[in-house]
């Protein structure tokens, strides 16, 4: 389609006449905003259709990513960058004396995920488009999201996420592609003749009614398909009896408890009500998924013995692995193929990537529980287990080894080992976290299955992390070197030819200065904080967790607060350290730690004995619109996770290709970085993975002896509880014992040395300019490497087996 200024003000003007039946001058921002995206997604109408109509027509092998999440942010600008007519719809909309950035400003973020885990899957989404790949997305229409984040007194609390109180007009609702979800009942097998047939009866049924978004690819004539479920009664029917009977509540109970299931991302699941939910959750949306894909794949006329020439199903994380048995089930009880036949497609079309080794990541259900709520799924299970079981029996005449793989253990169906048996490929998402699945946490499955164990380093698109978050660097970029990186992300190494162009390098400096004094007007206008765009912008933002140690970042800002204070000789360069993220509603240590970092903050900015020296800023509700202005204004990026425990990254990679330093343990993605930047060009403290793992194993480490053993770190440490901080004693109480009764897990103590000495490292490195902007330019040009451009065509040549799609020809 060629684009012209003029069509674009004929075909807004009239999208709003057409939607609200108003001109420029009487509708509201919102109005203009959903006239516009409406407008938008009518260009990519066309390729959307095309899309889907040759990818029907020549029956291509399309991958299917079943993801709990997918946080996409805003559509529009990303839109426009994709179809090429980002300047023509800003000259365009300025003639109509209006601001593209104010429509960009007033669209929602999606509230369909929260933190690296949906990001990824977004990305992902980004890169099959672009890279032509059929491929599309499967997930939940969350009506609110996980929680809007306020912040009062210091303290988190959850608010609602209403993010679809007005039209998304983005997406398209396909009522007629409803598929219908069974839950409870009761199921067992019975005789017909000389075959045993599966009956299922006595269950309820939940609506599931696909919302489906475009995904453009960028400059190109692909648009795929994200697939959102929202559920819904399977009943139009009022039940008008209970209404007058004055029961005016159960007359609706069934139509609000089917929508339950939809409303909110990651229901709190330290109740049975919400582990339930949960569960429920992630059965709606793989069953409705895997019916509508085998319902299209019986239209276009497929063999469902041969399925994995036509379909991929990507498992990311544990959630989805329900679609194992689900798969089976279908194949069973509706196509008519006998276990064999079913087992042998599903294996082959099943794929799984692990993104954890931490256990509470590595979903368990409890087998009572599982089986009230989806019994016939449940008797697949155990047919797959108990068929597994004995295979290893077999194999190796190990029960101690049966007990560690089996998918069903102690009352729990594990759902990491119903992934893993059901797949042919199992990834893990970084180097070092491929390799402790293989040789530690999955060992014995590794063993099992020779060859089906892989390594896919987690990716970023760098459409959004660069080109839409960082124009004034791309321009550079483009300026020093052309374009085609921008297709070609690994081109970005050409960029090393400028360490030395001083033009070049003050140029970069130039345009992080001015990212930081963005970052911080935004800071004194929501939190009237004034910050230093002069000082080093010290940034963490990630989900709030033991293992990502916040806590370690606190005690250090605490250890310069009170040598500020009591040493007067002692003195650093300004600092500016920023935090931002969410803490789960249950999990009391980390939303401990986001009083801890507010605390600091009213402290230390009311302070002005230190306040020339240092800033604590929280920005609440992190959200992928914040991380875009955040990310271009760091100087140095917080990457502090105790080794072993974070599986890659993602922020590492978005904070390098914006070029910050990362200060970094020997952890995920930290280790790839440090390969491809060099030693001198990344700040690396800490103890290594397999020092962690050895403390681990052997329990030699005691964090109350070793506190005995240092002094200084002892007398900061009481800080937390001594009244120091101008709050109760007992306040950080539960910080307290995780460092000393509960023996420091994370190892905050134990690196706490080394941090101080590689923050000391920084801030010598940041005195010298010249240096420090080669070093940004150093991780700028390797940072083509992480885009998931490259991720995403690993997996669709080494799992998937899909090949690009020229859409038109």
């Amino acid at each position: 389609m060629e684009f012209t200024k003029e069509m674009i003000k004929n075909g807004f003007a009239l999208k709003l006449k057409s939607l609200y039946s108003k001109d420029l001058k009487n509708a509201s921002d919102i109005q203009k905003y959903i006239a516009f995206s409406n407008l938008i997604r009518d260009y990519m109408s066309e390729g959307w259709f095309e899309t889907n109509q040759q990818y029907k027509d020549k029956k291509v092998k399309q991958v299917y990513y079943l993801s709990m999440e997918f946080l996409i942010g805003k559509l529009l600008e990303k839109n426009l960058i994709n179809l090429g007519i980002s300047d023509l719809a800003k000259e365009a909309l300025e003639d109509m004396g209006m601001d593209l950035d104010l429509l960009i400003k007033v669209e929602p973020d999606a509230g369909l995920g929260n933190g690296g885990l949906g990001r990824l899957a977004a990305c992902f989404m980004d890169s099959l488009a672009a890279l032509g790949l059929p491929g599309h997305g499967c997930g939940i229409r969350y009506k609110y999201g996980m929680f809007r984040q306020e912040i009062k007194d210091g303290y988190q609390v959850e608010m609602p996420d209403p993010w679809l109180k007005e039209p998304y007009p983005w997406e398209v609702r396909k009522e007629n592609r409803s598929i219908k979800i069974r839950f409870g009942g009761t199921a067992y097998m019975k005789e017909v003749g000389n075959e045993l047939e599966a009956v299922h009866e006595n269950y309820y049924t939940v609506k599931a009614v696909p919302y489906d978004i475009p995904l453009s690819g960028y400059l190109n004539k692909t648009v795929n398909t994200l697939r959102l479920w929202s559920s819904e009664a399977d009943t139009d029917e009022f039940d008008f009896q209970n209404f007058n009977s004055g029961n005016y509540l159960q007359s609706v109970e069934g139509k609000y408890t089917a929508e339950l299931i939809s409303q909110v991302l990651y229901p709190d699941d330290s109740t049975e009500n919400g582990r339930q939910l949960r569960l429920k959750q992630e059965y709606f949306f793989v069953s409705a998924s895997l019916q509508s894909i085998l319902n299209y794949h019986r239209e276009v006329k497929v063999d469902f013995k041969h399925l994995d020439d036509y379909v991929a199903i990507h498992i990311n994380d544990t959630h989805p692995a329900l679609a194992v048995a689900e798969l089976m089930r279908i194949l069973m009880d509706e196509d008519e193929l006998n276990w064999k036949e079913a087992w042998d497609v599903t294996t082959k079309v099943c794929a799984y990537t692990n993104h954890t080794i931490m256990a509470e990541a590595l979903e368990k259900w409890p087998a009572s529980g599982f089986k009230r709520l989806l019994p016939r799924l449940f008797m697949i299970i155990e047919e797959i287990n108990r068929r597994f079981c004995q295979e290893i029996i077999a194999r190796h005449g190990d029960w101690d080894r049966v007990g560690r793989m089996s998918i069903i253990e102690n009352g729990m169906v594990k759902m990491a080992n119903l992934a893993i048996v059901g797949s042919h490929s199992v990834n893990g998402v970084a180097a070092l976290h491929t390799e402790i699945l293989k040789t530690k946490e999955l060992k014995d499955f590794n063993d099992f299955y020779p060859g089906k164990f892989n390594n896919k380093t987690n990716g970023i698109t760098h459409r959004r992390w660069l080109i839409k978050s960082n124009r004034a660097l791309t321009n550079l970029i483009i300026d020093c070197i052309g374009d085609s990186w921008v297709r070609n992300p690994k081109d970005l190494e050409k960029m090393m030819i400028f360490k030395k162009d001083k033009d070049v390098l003050s140029k970069i400096e130039d345009i992080k200065r001015e990212n930081k004094v963005k970052l911080a007007k935004y800071i004194f206008d929501k939190k009237e904080i004034v910050v230093d765009p002069d000082s080093i912008f010290d940034i963490h933002v990630k989900r709030i967790h033991g293992y990502k140690r916040q806590l370690l970042n606190c005690l250090h800002i605490l250890y310069l607060y009170k040598k500020l204070k009591n040493d007067k000789n002692f003195d650093i360069y300004p600092r500016t350290f920023i935090f931002s993220a969410k803490a789960a509603p249950a999990y009391v240590f980390a939303k401990k730690i986001i009083k801890l970092i507010n605390t600091l903050g009213d402290l230390i900015n009311n302070d002005p004995e230190v306040n020339d020296k240092i800033k604590v800023v929280f920005i609440d509700n992190y959200n992928v619109s914040k991380a875009e202005k955040i990310i271009p204004a760091a100087d140095v990026s917080e990457q502090i996770s105790t080794a072993s425990k974070e599986a890659s990254g993602t922020g590492n990679m978005k904070f390098m290709m914006n070029g910050a330093i990362t200060l970094a343990t020997l952890d995920g993605a930290n280790i790839e970085i440090k390969e491809l930047v060099g030693d001198e060009n990344i700040i690396i403290f800490g103890l290594t993975s397999e020092e962690v793992l050895k403390f681990y194993s052997s329990h030699k480490y005691n964090s109350v002896n070793f506190l005995k053993e240092n002094q200084e770190i002892a007398e900061l440490v009481e800080t937390l509880v001594d009244g120091t901080l101008g709050v109760s004693i007992t306040e950080f109480g539960e910080i307290y014992k995780e460092l000393t009764e509960k023996n420091d897990y994370y190892f905050v103590l134990k690196d706490f040395k080394e941090y101080v000495k590689a923050q000391e490292k920084i801030e010598k490195l940041y005195k010298n300019k010249d240096k420090w902007a080669k070093k940004c330019l150093v991780n700028i040009a390797m940072s083509g490497h992480f885009s998931s451009d490259n991720t995403i065509a690993k997996y669709a040549q080494e799992i998937w087996n899909i090949k690009g799609e020229k859409i038109g020809e």
